[in-house]
């Protein structure tokens, strides 16, 4: 059982769904955005989705642009994603890389794998990359125990999902919505109905994506879901503070709003698990 598993069976046991907290690499630095991510950990994030900054992102909204667009002028390189998620997984949450899949593919994709599985990853979403284009990713990540994340969307159809579940392993990605990363003031409510098509095609946990921000949203979502993934809200505390000029409390920022949410996840209501 990969480390992801372990994490989210654990957040099942105690009858809740996982909280997912994503950041970027290289934003403000390097060591900073390791330290921020740390702070997730440390507010209650269970898993840690560490962003490989890219520079023609398909799905990413304006907040995570902006933090990425900042990382990649300040020089940071897969090596330094690869390094963040190893201080990630030195905490003892999951730690995974997500990233698109041109970046991968240059570096090496064999190379890539091994270097995150020797860091302590866990796995990889891969947000534009198809299982019918996967065949070397499904081959390293079987070689090295990398769980292997695929999106499904409210337009997949049954068969779509019914096929993509088949080549995910930890858990499968639901996108709330069409669009791109970024707070909303409401989940949309196809958010739901995607979970449960996805959990008539497998058993693996179902964790929910895009548009949550407050702790009322996490705990909507964690009412359905396995697992609870914010991202633009955690990159805007780090931009606003780097903007008031008081880069350090940004750090405090992202471990604060962490709690909240967590704490929005462990209210949620859920029945016992079996």
């Amino acid at each position: 059982m990969s480390r992801l598993s372990e994490v989210l069976a654990g957040a099942r046991a105690e009858g809740r769904a996982a909280l997912v907290g994503y950041l970027p690499a290289g934003y403000p630095s390097v060591e900073g955005s390791a330290e921020a991510c740390r702070a997730l950990v440390a507010g209650g994030c269970d898993v840690v989705e560490v962003g490989l900054p890219y520079s023609d992102p398909l799905m990413d909204g304006p907040v995570i642009q902006a933090a990425a667009e900042a990382a990649l002028r300040a020089g940071t390189r897969t090596g330094d994603v690869v390094r963040v998620a190893g201080a990630v997984a030195a905490t003892g949450a999951a730690a995974l890389v997500m990233s698109y899949w041109n970046p991968v593919e240059r570096y090496g994709v064999d190379r890539f794998a091994d270097e995150l599985a020797a860091a302590g990853g866990s796995g990889v979403i891969t947000p534009d990359l198809t299982p019918d284009e996967g065949g070397a990713w499904h081959a390293a990540t079987g070689r090295t125990g990398l769980d292997r994340i695929y999106l499904v969307a409210p337009s997949s159809t049954d068969e779509r999902i019914a096929w993509t579940v088949q080549h995910c392993s930890g858990f499968v990605y639901a996108a709330s919505t069409m669009g791109v990363t970024g707070a909303r003031t409401s989940v949309a409510g196809t958010a739901r109905s995607l979970v449960e098509r996805v959990r008539r095609a497998t058993d693996l946990p179902v964790c929910v994506g895009l548009g949550v921000s407050t702790a009322e949203q996490a705990a909507e979502v964690a009412g359905y879901a396995d697992g609870v993934i914010v991202g633009s809200a955690f990159v805007r505390r780090l931009l606003d503070a780097e903007r008031a000029g008081r880069p350090a409390d940004g750090v405090e920022g992202v471990r604060a709003l962490a709690e909240e949410l967590a704490a929005g996840v462990r209210a949620a209501p859920r029945p016992a698990p079996a």
